[in-house]
């Protein structure tokens, strides 16, 4: 099923994700387009869209909060020497067109608009796939390239001069519930012990779900991981994690993360099996 302004999308013919083409947002939370309420194939939500806690929070998309200066993350803008700063920068991301568009996922091109004019051409491609009866994966690869004269960079953040913030790219707000939800990757466990490293896979793990999110290429696992889970549960893939991300005029960078959305509480076996067959179907 679709529309003008969603996409449906859907696993063995179950609704599991609904990609919202054109939202109409405040110009504060930086619009774009984004997938909500993405669910487990036994139904259980593991999205957030405008939570109380970050507004600006918009399930799963690409939101980056400093491009050349340009606020496409939402909310305020973390400035060097006077921190959080409310700011009359805030970017969209506009939808173009679809190349493809499938019950199972789709091909979209975007426009990165600041108050210069476009600055990034966005290449999208988002695939939903069957894993076993109980997992699905959400497979997403994103492009940005500088349609501009001038050299752009991303920055976040802790770029900016705020440790550990160094969000920015990929990112999945997940669904806040009375517990923090478990956080560990191949090798490690906790959230002090995941967030700000580079590992083949984290994953989250909530009473009744698990999300187990993977650099799908070699350059996206080079990526350390943003991982929250006691303030509020999301995941995020950094862009500029040490320093800012130079994008010269006609560049692009290109990221590709694979989420297993998966029903129960996966252990660290499981969840690697699952990335395996994610990734190298």
């Amino acid at each position: 099923m679709t529309g003008n302004d969603s996409v449906v999308l859907r696993v063995a013919g179950r609704p599991v994700g609904r990609y919202v083409t054109r939202p109409e947002l405040p110009a504060r939370l930086s619009p774009r387009p984004y997938l909500h309420p993405v669910t487990t194939l036994a139904g259980t939500a593991v999205t957030e869209l405008s939570p109380a806690d970050h507004t600006h929070h918009l399930g799963v998309g690409v939101a980056v909060p400093d491009v050349e200066g340009f606020n496409f993350w939402g909310g305020r803008t973390y400035v060097r020497d006077r921190g959080p700063t409310e700011l009359d920068n805030h970017g969209s991301q506009r939808h173009t067109a679809y190349q493809l568009r499938d019950p199972d996922g789709f091909v979209e091109e975007l426009r990165w608009m600041a108050a210069p004019g476009e600055l990034l051409r966005e290449r999208r491609t988002v695939a939903a796939t069957e894993l076993t009866g109980a997992a699905w994966a959400l497979d997403f690869t994103f492009s940005l390239t500088n349609v501009t004269s001038a050299p752009l960079s991303v920055g976040s953040p802790a770029t900016n001069g705020r440790p550990g913030a160094a969000y920015g790219g990929f990112f999945w707000r997940a669904r806040k519930e009375e517990t923090a939800p478990d956080v560990f990757t191949d090798c490690t466990e906790g959230e002090s012990e995941a967030h700000g490293r580079p590992a083949d896979w984290v994953a989250l793990a909530g009473p009744t779900w698990t999300l187990v999110f993977a650099g799908a290429t070699e350059r996206t696992r080079r990526d350390p991981w943003f991982v929250r889970t006691a303030e509020y549960p999301g995941v995020g893939s950094s862009l500029a994690h040490t320093a800012r991300l130079p994008l010269p005029p006609g560049e692009t960078v290109v990221r590709r993360i694979v989420t297993v959305v998966a029903d129960g509480r996966l252990d660290r076996s499981e969840a690697a099996a699952l990335v395996r067959k994610a990734v190298n179907p």
